[in-house]
């Protein structure tokens, strides 16, 4: 009894993977193409390479056949995420505070230099682009925080300060 009690509580606690609209879109999109296009041409990369012999020293099969692994891990792992997705419309997100989908105008304490950031989920977060996971040291410190509060930062670096300047909306869902 205690056994399966525990198994129970283990599904119940599904953490739950915050993820934006066009975040979604674009990991259903991913999966599609893993799906329907590269799962059957490393098949047919397979089939061909086969056909040339012994398979102990062909070079071909086994670049393929790791290919479909790989292609298979990432089917696995993107309908767990997707499973898990809780989908957020950014363009509707409340302004009042710092929360995920927010657009954040932040002032580096130290270095007067600004920077603007969109909280996104780990799967979609890319700082290039402009986007930090809620879940980073920096995206976790700005959760819950008002246009003017000080954001502490416990980075690998050390310890950052900033300054929210601005809380906007996304104009994308």
């Amino acid at each position: 009894m205690a056994g399966s009690c525990r198994f129970f509580m283990e599904i119940e606690m599904v953490q739950r993977i915050p993820m934006s609209k066009a975040g979604n879109k674009k990991l259903r999109e991913e999966l599609l193409r893993l799906e329907r296009v590269e799962r059957g041409e490393v098949v047919k990369a397979i089939e061909t390479a086969r056909e040339h012999g012994d398979l102990k020293e062909n070079a071909e099969y086994h670049a393929a056949k790791d290919r479909q692994g790989h292609i298979e891990g990432r089917i696995i792992e993107l309908k767990d995420k997707l499973a898990r997705a809780e989908v957020i419309d950014c363009s509707r997100v409340n302004t009042e505070r710092v929360i995920f989908g927010a657009i954040v105008e932040l002032l580096d304490m130290d270095t007067d230099e600004e920077m603007t950031y969109q909280l996104l989920g780990p799967e979609e977060a890319d700082v290039k682009n402009g986007s930090i996971s809620v879940l980073s040291p920096l995206g976790k410190s700005m959760i819950g925080k008002e246009i003017g509060d000080e954001v502490l930062a416990k980075t690998p670096g050390g310890t950052r300060e900033f300054e929210v300047i601005d809380i906007r909306q996304s104009q994308f869902a």
